[in-house]
Formats: C-alpha cells, structure tokens, sequence
C-alpha cells in the first residue's frame, strides 16, 4: 500500500499544538481542471538539451531544471520530443540513438533518457507525453547517419527533397516503422500520451511538389488511414495513453471566413484534422495558433472558436510563448501570451487547456511572462482533465489523516485501491477552498509552501487514476 505525506507549512502561531482533523461532510468544489502544456523539442538543441555531446550528469541537471520551472509554474505535461527524424531519444533496438543528445547518430548518451524524464516528471505530478515526427528522415540531408539510420538501411522508401530527406508515406514500410516506434514506447514506457506534430508531408519549398507522384487527395487518405490506425493500436496496447496531434494551426485559407495563410495544410501537407477531431481519432487536438489576436487574418480568436465547434474532444491551442520579443514577431508582449491563455479558457466547449511553444520562453522568462502567469494565471494547481469517452469510473477513495501541531500540518493518506496515480490536495481558508497540490502517487513525501498562508480550517483529498477520473473526497475540518 503506498503512503504518502504532505507538510504543509503555516504561519498561524495561535492555532492549537497537537490538534487532529476529524471527518465532516463537507463537500469542497470540484478541483479545478486545464491542460497545461509545454513542447521540449530536441532537434537542433531548441529546448533540451542545450548543445550535443554534454555529459549525462549536465543532461540531468537540464532535465530537472526544466520539470522545476514547470513544477513551479503548477504546469501538469511536457511533450517531450523522442523521435526527431527516424532516431530515438530513448534506448531503441529499431532506431539509432538520436545525435542531438551526444553529437553522433548511434551513440549512447550512457542512460535512458525518456526513462529519467518520465521517472522525474511523474515525481513533480507532471505528465509525460511522447512525441514522434512520424515520417521525416532527416531535418537536413548534411547530418550524418548511422548504419541502421533509415537513409543506409531502408534507402528506397526515402525521397530527398530540399534540404530534407523524408520517408514516403505512401509506403507501407514507412508507415510501418513509424507505428511500430510509436507502440514500442508505448508499451515500453509509462509514457502518459503520444503527441505528433505537423510534419506528415513536408512543408512546400522552392515551388517544387514533393516526388511521390500522389495528388493530394491520395495523400490525405494515406495520412488519414495512419492517423485511424494509430488512435486504435495506441487504445489496444494501452488504453489510457493519450493520443494528440498538433496540426498547422489553419485548417485551410478562408476557414473560417476572413483568415488568410501562405499554406493549405489540407491540400499541401496532407492533413485532414478537422476530420480526425470529427471522427474522434484524437484524444485531443493541439492546432499551432501561433498568431496575434489580432488582426482578424489570423486571429487566435477566431480560428480557436472554429477548431471548437469541429468536435466532441478537447481543443487545447499551441500558443507561441517563444515568439516574446522574437525576429519571429518583434514587439510581442507577454501580455499577448496570457490574454490567450485567458481567451483558451473562454472559448468554445470542452475541456479547458492549451500548449506553450516552447518550454525555452518560459525558461528565460521572456518578457516576464512566466512571472505574469504564476501571478494570474497559473496561481494555483490544476488537474489534467479526464476522458470521458474512455472511463466514468473513478478510483476507490482513499483513507486520510491529518493532524496539526500549531506551525505545520501533517496529512498521511492510503490509497483505496491500485488504480490510484495522484492525489489532488484542497485546502479551505476561511470559507474559500483553494487547490494546494497534485501529487504523484509515486511519490515518498511533499512539502507545500506555496499555499495560502496559515493553518487550513479543512482539508480534502481525492484519488486521480490514469483517465483523470477523480474520486469523491476525503474532507477533515478542525
């Protein structure tokens, strides 16, 4: 049976030495629920880790820093990218080591990092979401590769173009290998989803088509049928995993009315999501609405309460943290950043959450735009929502304790069942309850420091399982 422990911290010296926290009936709110994200991408060294060849110990230390900041900001999931172009940031008997972690396709980084982050995150009550780049080879066809890179194993089923080197799609034997990455982290790894980006058919460049001879109606039910097919494989291995897809944020130019863009993902890229979101082939979907509010062309707004209305599952936006102060977008605000993570809270249906493109802006607190959402709007914890079309039942309640001794507050809880993976904590002050920690199911003890000041008047806990079901709480007052 797993115990935990939680300290908390007051600052009310009058409260009463050795006072016990007794069972009432007292029903607190429901605890709050957002999906909130953050890509760490690993090629070209974007986010994670810093530059190729750095030892292990220094990896580690980045990996920690990374999930601290999130902690810190009570985020609740990384997207971790462990696939950058047919290698694996992970230890793999189907592709070479990833050369952005040591500097050489195939070379050990000496440990498994999805491993050390998965173990890490789960420790901090963050989620860890795998992402793959299902069909690109190579990001630059100057890379080097190893022998068992797909360039020298499995040179036909590739197509160079541009700068690139990418695997046909159209091939069985691409699609094949993709899949069979994807389910072997999936069985392998407590890994909480799977994420793909935007990359199935390459980006157009200098005005040339890519070389499969396929029109683009072709090419959409190829990606179609890949995109179907992972969302049941992924369900028959693992059925709590998480399956989201991260498409170019504009369905296609005109959609809705008055937007414009440079791409017609649907017609260009392949990409179909707005039926994949209609046909519930995604836990959720992450389109990159990575523009201003305003001017209506491509408005955040606009284009969120569209991709809204498409389906029944959840929406969450990737939002360009990164683009504060960048070349990309000179002058952006941070107040840009958190008026749309205000606006993903108002807009549309569903489940509430969005993503932060990329981790490295609220590393560097670009324009102070992490210090801004810790005061507003990341103040307090928040639970990843559930999946209700997978699971309605909850796990067991747990059995709770607590106990204050005038300065600190001792709550030991025992899980009610196995099925339990995290606890939400809530706490009321005065008569206004307050979420006060998510808390990993693996982990030994917490101290909490960073809520309301003083000695809570009651306390509750609930038990997470693995679909974001939440039990009914355990309430003790004083």
């Amino acid at each position: 049976m797993m115990r935990l422990l939680i300290v908390l911290t007051g600052l009310l010296l009058s409260a009463a030495s050795g006072q016990t926290f007794k069972p009432t009936r007292e029903k607190p709110p429901t605890p709050a629920r957002e999906f909130r994200g953050a890509w760490v991408a690993v090629v070209h060294n974007i986010d994670w880790p810093s530059s190729k060849g750095l030892g292990s110990g220094t990896q580690k230390a980045e990996a920690r820093a990374i999930l601290d900041r999130m902690a810190s900001l009570n985020m609740n999931a990384v997207i971790l990218q462990v696939r950058p172009h047919c290698d694996a940031v992970y230890k793999s008997s189907k592709e070479p080591w990833s050369p952005w972690l040591t500097g050489t396709m195939g070379k050990s980084p000496g440990y498994d990092p999805l491993t050390y982050w998965i173990d890490e995150a789960h420790k901090r009550g963050i989620e860890v979401h795998a992402w793959f780049n299902p069909f690109r080879a190579l990001s630059n066809v100057k890379h080097g590769t190893s022998s068992t890179h797909v360039c020298r194993s499995a040179p036909h089923i590739t197509k160079r173009y541009g700068n690139l080197v990418w695997c046909d799609p159209a091939a069985k034997e691409t699609r094949d290998r993709a899949m069979a990455a994807i389910l072997d982290v999936v069985r392998r790894y407590d890994v909480d989803g799977v994420h793909l980006d935007d990359y199935f058919y390459p980006y157009p460049t200098g005005g040339k088509a890519f070389p499969d001879g396929r029109s683009p109606k072709q090419r959409r039910s190829i990606v179609d049928g890949f995109v179907k097919d992972l969302y049941s494989q992924v369900k028959a291995t693992k059925r709590w995993v998480r399956v989201g897809i991260s498409p170019f944020g504009i369905w296609r130019p005109g959609v809705p009315e008055g937007i414009e863009a440079g791409l017609d993902s649907y017609e260009q890229l392949g990409a179909d999501a707005r039926k994949w979101l209609a046909n519930d082939w995604v836990d959720y979907l992450a389109p990159q609405l990575y523009w201003r509010d305003q001017p209506r062309k491509q408005s955040f707004s606009a284009l969120l309460n569209w991709w809204r209305q498409q389906g029944s599952r959840p929406v969450w936006p990737g939002i360009a943290t990164s683009r504060i102060g960048s070349s990309e977008d000179p002058g952006r605000p941070a107040s840009e950043i958190t008026k749309q993570v205000g606006l993903s809270r108002t807009i549309g249906r569903n489940w509430v959450g969005h993503i932060h493109w990329s981790m490295k802006g609220l590393m560097q607190n670009r324009g102070g735009i992490g210090t801004k959402l810790a005061e507003t709007g990341y103040s307090e914890p928040s639970l990843v929502p559930p999946m209700p079309w997978l699971s309605k039942t909850g796990p067991a309640r747990p059995s709770v304790q607590a106990a204050g001794n005038g300065s600190k507050l001792d709550v030991r809880w025992t899980a009610g069942d196995a099925n339990t993976v995290k606890f939400a904590v809530m706490g009321r002050f005065g008569n206004k309850w307050h979420m006060l920690r998510v808390v990993s199911g693996r982990s030994a003890g917490v101290d909490l420091k960073n809520g309301p000041k003083g000695m809570p008047e009651a306390i509750s806990v609930s038990a997470v399982d693995r679909y974001g079901n939440i039990s009914s709480p355990v309430v003790l007052a004083r």
